[in-house]
């Protein structure tokens, strides 16, 4: 069995006396180098490289940002090809009260005033009998004596109609001549946001419409508020009895010129 010696260990063996016969190791020519742990070697570079490709590889992904994307717009919605929007839809006119006067319409003789009320119903529907919001309207019209001869009271409704296409509807403005030569009135009161818009063509808020004399031809107009808006808003009330007041002050003034 052979013996790992150094060299200390040999030469004290030979001043005893002993004889090695063991091959003796290699003499390291490095003196006093002192006994602690040698320093790790610095990595290659390659080695470095390496190291610092599995090291990121190990690491979780970081998030980055989104990146920032141009909103697309929202299509328009278009209207069906074979449907138009709801148009306004202007009804022919219809006698309130008819036993006020046996005379014709156009008949001038011993005729009375004559009131053409537009505000939103259906066709062949008498707004006085439309529940609480018919009273309200009788009850104003009562107040003007119009319910009695020799005056004379008619009503036009008006609508939002989309049953139809653009190609059958009947813009008001080219029926409302027609009814305005049958009904000759002496006042057109036009009662609501959508019967003073359809008939006037004008988008100005009711508040504003109100406050301006309007004439449709020859005819006066005034623009006032609706019964079914005055049973919602009983505040308005005064205002629209001022406009109905309004109105009649005009139809005497323009009889008694």
């Amino acid at each position: 069995m052979s013996l790992h010696l150094d060299a200390r260990q040999r030469a004290m063996l030979q001043e005893m006396g002993v004889q090695v016969w063991s091959p003796a190791p290699a003499i390291s020519h490095t003196h006093h180098a002192p006994l602690m742990p040698a320093p790790v070697a610095s990595t290659p570079p390659r080695t470095a490289a390496v190291a610092a490709v599995a090291v990121a590889a190990a690491r979780p992904p970081t998030a980055q940002a989104p990146a920032t994307v141009a909103p697309v717009p929202a299509a328009v919605p278009q209207p069906h090809s074979g449907h138009a929007l709801p148009q306004p839809v202007l009804h022919p006119p219809q006698r309130l009260y008819p036993n006020t006067s046996s005379t014709s319409s156009t008949d001038n003789a011993n005729k009375g005033p004559v009131w053409l009320l537009v505000a939103e119903g259906e066709p062949d529907t008498n707004p006085l009998l439309a529940d609480e919001a018919g009273t309200l309207l009788h009850n104003m019209l009562q107040a003007l004596q119009l319910h009695q001869p020799p005056a004379q009271v008619f009503f036009c409704g008006v609508g939002l109609n989309s049953s139809f296409t653009s190609a059958l509807q009947t813009p008001p403005q080219s029926v409302l001549p027609a009814y305005l030569e049958q009904v000759q009135p002496s006042m057109v009161l036009l009662m609501g946001r959508l019967a003073a818009r359809t008939v006037l063509n004008r988008q100005e808020p009711l508040g504003q419409l109100r406050a301006l004399p309007h004439h449709i031809g020859p005819y006066p107009a005034i623009v006032t508020y609706e019964a079914p808006y005055l049973l919602r808003h009983g505040k308005y009330k005064a205002a629209a009895w001022a406009d109905l007041c309004r109105a009649l002050a005009l139809v005497q003034a323009a009889r008694q010129a």
